[in-house]
């Protein structure tokens, strides 16, 4: 199979998704983002989404094989954990705790969680022998713009709809994980 940059914007696209439905999440959740931590999303979201293709290229060896097969579990764990606890702090009644907070851990660990599957698609670049900067660069530029239009969106959604998407964005959190377990 010969690389095709098309082919290569769909994968993005389609790695994309879950860093967007989780800022779009965060865009609903979080009312007081600042423009830098709107950006500090796409910048997690897109690094990760760079970053874990390379590795899984350089990582085609038995060692690649037992970290894909822990993956799901790995995402799992992370976004039914953060989900679980944004249903938990929306339900305590805190709502200025809730939506004013911005971590760079939880950034990072949602970061990590989205695109694990990333990872999977830098063995099938080595394993077809295709360009793995351009890919991957590709990947990580998708992923950032999904990120930042999610935020943006989210926020939006957030206003029209009202406080009560904490709860419906920690559900999307646990079904992304759930999602990502079963392989679906």
């Amino acid at each position: 199979m010969s690389f095709n940059i098309i082919s290569v914007f769909l994968v993005a696209v389609a790695l994309a998704m879950d860093a967007f439905s989780v800022s779009l999440t965060k865009g609903f959740t979080q009312k007081n983002l600042t423009r830098s931590q709107k950006l500090w999303y796409g910048i997690f979201f897109g690094f990760f989404q760079f970053m874990m293709p390379v590795i899984g290229y350089y990582c085609v060896s038995t060692i690649s094989v037992a970290v894909e097969s822990f993956a799901p579990v790995i995402a799992f764990i992370l976004l039914t954990g953060i989900g679980a606890n944004m249903i938990r702090e929306s339900l305590s009644g805190d709502d200025e705790e809730i939506t004013d907070e911005f971590s760079f851990k939880e950034v990072t660990l949602l970061a990590v969680a989205t695109s694990i599957d990333a990872f999977a698609v830098g063995i099938t670049i080595a394993l077809l022998n295709d360009p793995l900067w351009i890919s991957a660069v590709i990947i990580g530029v998708v992923a950032f713009a999904f990120s930042i239009a999610g935020i943006y969106i989210g926020r939006k959604l957030g206003d029209y709809f009202g406080d009560k998407f904490q709860i419906i964005g920690g559900v999307i959190l646990i079904l992304i994980g759930i999602k990502t377990l079963l392989g679906l």
